[in-house]
Formats: structure tokens, C-alpha cells, sequence
């Protein structure tokens, strides 16, 4: 089979396998329904229809108790989770925290709290598509690229909505970070998770409506208001969501118990539902209801404002479940009322169905900042033609109004916040990481301001480069001169040349760098101003210094070396993982891969803090990690040199380079 045969092969497993996990999740939310609102319920008898408000208590109560014998796993939660292990962990999610995250939100949304279960299910299907990708020993870009494309299958099962899966991947999951054969593996998973979810849970929609008149496109400008509305709605929501955080993290450093505060929580959901049961669970009912026009403007306005507030309460206290069906929730309920005021006090009768839709993909799209995926799965839904030009309308007016106001996507937000920075997956990344001052520059040339034409035209016909630049009595740079200022002046050589010096002719607007900077600062400049080389300075000397020439093709060659050594990493995987400690492999006769343990010296230090590179012009490949489990099996897992991968004792480095150099390396260290 060819590899693109096994690529697909692939894929197509993740995805039944994702699909399937997305199966027993639903039907599990459902068996804990019935557990707690049938059985359990009616063990509460004695407190007649009262009982349902201590059913969200009961399973925030035992939320709590799982929270408090397994930390650890309950800090690993949702689609953040599968963001970070994608982006830093070579999509490593360890199969407990994945069990973990299985129950969890089932027995939360199963007990009434009012969550939803798209992330928990995303989370879900990563994790089973990292467990298999680990099984048949991937490596750590091939499961990166399955664990992504588990979470988007889970979510095309979840909806049925197979490119809404692609694209939440896209948007959510890999931050926008598109490669080819990642697009590829999302859409064959997302198409073989949706096909497994239509075997076993139908093939209808989750959402039942009647659209009575088509879209009128002179009504455009009403559901770009409708998108702008959504947008303030996503807005306030975000705002009482770090409200909401901030007071649970003072509550929870004042307060020892965790479950007390949670208990309390899910009375409040419990009261509330007593009196308006639409806003337990997912809501995907009451949706229905709403878009059937079952429920009136005050109970919906009600219901609206009771989720606006519990959804952010519930998640900050503890609760598990995801964010993607209150958002739908919200904002079929919000166009509801939209269409209420356009009828009652403007006059315009829009479609109901039509506004409650648009208006849901626009709540979705601005509070999870996801315009593609929000366009997609409404119109997948809908399969309406007439829907795409006003919920594009409507989605990109309100994601676009969230980005201005929080100043980017809400998930790289959140996960700035949390302390990680994400680079996006290329070669590019690893020019933030190296100074200037570590690379070898180019000979710059000089001459004095006060030079002479004659000597300046016969610089220019002694050496290659063709710029000179020109310096003052106290070697301070002041201009360059380049070849087009030289020409115009040649055919008057013979007037001019005793007469123009050097600082006549040089071009003032001088673009220099500083030894500190890093090859993207470079790289920024020189695409900023066009320029093929930039001056680089010692500032931090007394006196400054010019080291010398920094040129695109020295960038270009670094960037060469990094795609080859990704690439080269990748292929060997394999024989990678099965070099034994202390072996040697030899590629060619002065280059070998060899694994060494890290050296004393080198513990506690990031990779980017050795400098092994810049020292001994070796790279580090990869490094090997001995653990155990929780069975007590020994395992070896194989994680990727991340810059600011912070070494330990027992890690072993699998190196790359000349033998020379790899010596080197281990003698100094050694001594």
C-alpha cells in the first residue's frame, strides 16, 4: 500500500472509532437522564415535584468527589485540553484522563446541569485517537494530526454535520494552523464518524423547524443587525464568564471545601429548573420548542437570562460539560426575542425559523470566535441555499465584534492566560528561538563618509556584494550607498568625482538590528522594508559596535535545515524509537544519530537554555522519557525537542550531528 493508502486507512479508523465514541457518549447522557430524573427522582418521592431541584446538587456533589480523588485528571478538561496536547505534547492525551472525562460530564449533564456535551465529546474522540495512535506506534506529527482530527470527528457524529467537524478542527483545535494532509485526515475522520452516528442515531436533525418564506435579500441588513446584537450578547457573556472565574478562584482560596460551594451551585440549577425545566441538560429540546414557536416571549425571556447566568456559574464552579449547546441555546432564545421587537414594535415580519437560526450561528460563532464552523453547521442543518449570504452576514458581523472587543479568538485567549503561547506549527517558529548574536554574520563593508567617489565606484568593482555602507569619524553608521545611486552620476564621473564624497550620495534611511534580536524580529524587518540584508549592532557595548551583515539567505538556509531535520525526525521515527541507550546509528560517514542520558549539568534547563545547537552545531531530535503506569508497566514515550521542554534526570536525548561534534559534546559534559 502506498502511504497516502495507509494515510487514509488511518483516518478512517480515527474516525468509526471516533464515531462510535460519540455514540455511547450521547447514549450514556441519556441512561444518566433517566438514572437521575426517573429513578431517582422517584426514590425522592416524599418531596413530590420538589425533588428535581436536588438532582443538579446530587451531581455536582458526586462532580466534586471526583474532582477530589482524581485533581490531576479533572484540571485536564474539555477542547483546551486537546489543544494543548496538539500544539505541545505531539498529541499525547493520557487514556485515563480521556475515562475520566467520559464520566464526568455524563453524570453533569445527566443530573440537569445545564451544559452541553460538544466539548466533552471532542475531548473524547482526541482521546481515543491518540490512545490508537499511540497503539501503532505513530509518530508525533501523525498523531498530532489523528488526535485533531478525533475531536473534529466527534463533533460531526455529535451535530451530523461532517464539515462542521473540518472546520471546528481548523478553527478550535489547531488554531488555524492548515496543512494539507491534516485537511485530508479531518475530512475523511469527519465523514466516517458522521456516517457512524447516522447508522446509530438517525439521520435526522437535531433541530426540527419549518422555514414558511424564503430569505428576502432586502431584508439583508436585518440579520447583519441580528449578527452585530448576537455579537454584544457573545460580548457580555465572555465579560461575566472571567467575571464568574475571579470570584470562584477567591471563593475556592477562602473555602477548603470544594464540594459545598458545588452543592450549592447545582441548588441554584435545581431551583431554576424547577420552575423553568427548559434550561436542564443540554436544551436541545427547548430549542425545538422555541423554533416551533411552543414557548411565549415572557418564559422564553426568562429562560434566556437563566442560562446567561448558570451556564458561566456552573462551568466556574466545577460543572463539566461544554459550551456549544448553551451558545446555540442562547441564541435561539435571543432570536427569538429579535424577532419579537422587529414584529410587534417595527413591523417586520421575518421568518421566525430563519431569525432563530442565523441568530443561533451567530451566538455560536461569536462566543467560541468560530465563523467557519458556525456558518457550516447551520447551513448543514438547513441545507438552504438561501441561508449562506445572511448568516455569513450575521456570523462574520458578530465574531468580528468579539475580536475587536477581546482583541483576538477567545481560545488563544484563554490559553495566553493559562501561560502558553502558541507559534504556529511550521518551520518559521524556531526563528523566534535563536539570537542573532549565535549565528555566524557576514563581512561588512565600510567606508568613511568622507571617501571619495573614485574610491567608492572602485569598491563596488572589487567585491561581490552591492551595497557599502558608510560610517562617521566616530564609526557610527549614518547611510548605505547602492549600486542605483551610483549610476545615475557615472555619466558625469569625471566633473563629480573630486567633488562628491561619500555622505553626499548615501541613502540616510538606515535599518539596523540588534545582536539581542531574534531571526523573526530579522525576518519581520527585512519583509517590512523589502531588504535582502540588515546591519546587525552590539547596543548593549559602551561604544556601538557593528558586527556585521545579517542576509535573507542565511535565514533561508536556517529555515532549510529545520525542515530537513523535521522531516528526516519523522522518517526515522521508528528506528528512533528502538535505538537502544548509548547506540550509535550511522547515516553517512561523518554523521550518526546517537542517544545519550542528559547530563547533570543539563537538568532543570530548557533546550533553548543550552544552546547545543549554537555550541556544538548538533541538534536535538527527539527525547526519551522512561515511565510507568498505572498497571506498572514500563513504557517509553517519545516526545518532540520543544525549545522550552525543561530537562529531567532520567531523559534520554536522541542526537543528531557529526561524530566529531557529538564527541565533543559528551566529553565537555562529561568533565
Amino acid at each position: 500500500m502506498t502511504d497516502y493508502a495507509v494515510f487514509s486507512l488511518f483516518s478512517v479508523i480515527i474516525g468509526i472509532a471516533a464515531g462510535f465514541s460519540a455514540v455511547i457518549f450521547h447514549n450514556a447522557i441519556e441512561f444518566f437522564n433517566k438514572v437521575f430524573f426517573e429513578q431517582t427522582k422517584e426514590g425522592l418521592f416524599f418531596l413530590g415535584s420538589a425533588a428535581v431541584i436536588l438532582l443538579p446538587a446530587i451531581g455536582m456533589f458526586i462532580q466534586a468527589l471526583m474532582i477530589k480523588f482524581a485533581p490531576d485528571e479533572s484540571k485536564r478538561r474539555g477542547v483546551y485540553e486537546v489543544v494543548k496536547a496538539v500544539a505541545t505534547k505531539g498529541g499525547n492525551i493520557k487514556f485515563r484522563t480521556t475515562l475520566f472525562h467520559f464520566f464526568a460530564p455524563v453524570i453533569s449533564i445527566g443530573s440537569g446541569v445545564t451544559l452541553g456535551p460538544e466539548g466533552p465529546a471532542a475531548q473524547l474522540g482526541g482521546g481515543v485517537a491518540s490512545k490508537i495512535s499511540s497503539i501503532i506506534s505513530l509518530n508525533d506529527e501523525r498523531k498530532r494530526i489523528f488526535t485533531a482530527a478525533g475531536a473534529g470527528a466527534a463533533i460531526a457524529a455529535i451535530f451530523n454535520t461532517p464539515l462542521a467537524g473540518v472546520f471546528f478542527t481548523l478553527e478550535i483545535i489547531l488554531l488555524n494552523d492548515f496543512h494539507t494532509p491534516t485537511f485530508s485526515a479531518l475530512i475523511i475522520a469527519s465523514v466516517s464518524a458522521s456516517t457512524i452516528s447516522r447508522i446509530f442515531l438517525g439521520n435526522e436533525s437535531i433541530f426540527l423547524f419549518h422555514i414558511f418564506e424564503p430569505i428576502k435579500y432586502s431584508h439583508l441588513h436585518f440579520y447583519a443587525l441580528i449578527g452585530v446584537l448576537a455579537g454584544i450578547v457573545s460580548i457580555l457573556f465572555i465579560r461575566l464568564d472571567d467575571s464568574f472565574k475571579i470570584l470562584f478562584n477567591k471563593i475556592y482560596k477562602k473555602v477548603n471545601s470544594k464540594i459545598f460551594v458545588m452543592v450549592i451551585v447545582g441548588l441554584i440549577i435545581g431551583i431554576s429548573g424547577y420552575f423553568y425545566k427548559e434550561i436542564f441538560g443540554i436544551g436541545y429540546k427547548a430549542i425545538n420548542e422555541i423554533l416551533s414557536n411552543q414557548l411565549s416571549v415572557q418564559v422564553v425571556l426568562i429562560i434566556f437570562l437563566l442560562k446567561f447566568i448558570l451556564v458561566p456559574l456552573a462551568t466556574n464552579a466545577g460543572a463539566f460539560g461544554g459550551l456549544f449547546a448553551p451558545s446555540l441555546f442562547l441564541g435561539a432564545s435571543f432570536g427569538y426575542l429579535v424577532h419579537y421587537l422587529l414584529l410587534n414594535f417595527v413591523g417586520i415580519n421575518l421568518d421566525l425559523s430563519s431569525v432563530i437560526l442565523i441568530s443561533m450561528g451567530a451566538t455560536l460563532g461569536g462566543i467560541h470566535t468560530i465563523p467557519i464552523t458556525a456558518i457550516m453547521m447551520i447551513f448543514e442543518m438547513t441545507q438552504d441555499y438561501s441561508f449562506i449570504l445572511p448568516l455569513m452576514l450575521a456570523v462574520i458581523s458578530s465574531t468580528l465584534l468579539v475580536q475587536i472587543a477581546i482583541k483576538g479568538t477567545v481560545h488563544k485567549r484563554k490559553l495566553e492566560n493559562e501561560g502558553y503561547s502558541f507559534q504556529q506549527n511550521d518551520n518559521y517558529s524556531v526563528l523566534n528561538e535563536i539570537k542573532i548574536e549565535e549565528i555566524s554574520l557576514k563581512e561588512i563593508h565600510l567606508v568613511n563618509e568622507n571617501t571619495n567617489l573614485t574610491a567608492i565606484v572602485s569598491s563596488f568593482l572589487e567585491m561581490p556584494e552591492n551595497v557599502l555602507y558608510v560610517i562617521d569619524q566616530n564609526k557610527k553608521l549614518v547611510g548605505f550607498i547602492q549600486e542605483k545611486e551610483i549610476r545615475p552620476i557615472l555619466n558625469d564621473f569625471e566633473i563629480v568625482k573630486d567633488v562628491l564624497v561619500a555622505k553626499d550620495i548615501s541613502n540616510p534611511k538606515l535599518i539596523c538590528i540588534d545582536s539581542k534580536s531574534n531571526l523573526d524580529d530579522a525576518l519581520r524587518l527585512m519583509m517590512k522594508y523589502n531588504l535582502s540584508e540588515i546591519p546587525v549592532l552590539d547596543k548593549s557595548a559602551e561604544i556601538e559596535e557593528i558586527l556585521g551583515i545579517l542576509t535573507l539567505q542565511d535565514i533561508q538556509s536556517i529555515l532549510t535545515k529545520e525542515s530537513f531535520k523535521n522531516q528526516f525526525t519523522s522518517s526515522l521515527a521508528t528506528e528512533l524509537k528502538t535505538l537502544q541507550t548509548r547506540q550509535s546509528m550511522k547515516v553517512s560517514d561523518e554523521y550518526s544519530i546517537k542517544e545519550i542520558k542528559v547530563p547533570d549539568s543539563l537538568v532543570g534547563k530548557t533546550l533553548s537554555e543550552t544552546r547545543i545547537r549554537n555550541k556544538y552545531n548538533i541538534e536535538v531530535l527527539m527525547i526519551k522519557k522512561n515511565q510507568t503506569s498505572i498497571d506498572g508497566i514500563n513504557k517509553q514515550n517519545i516526545i518532540t525537542a520543544e525549545p522550552n521542554y525543561k530537562f529531567e534526570s532520567e531523559d534520554e536525548l536522541v542526537l543528531f550531528g557529526k561524530d566529531e561534534n557529538l564527541l565533543k559534546f559528551e566529553i565537555e559534559l562529561k568533565s
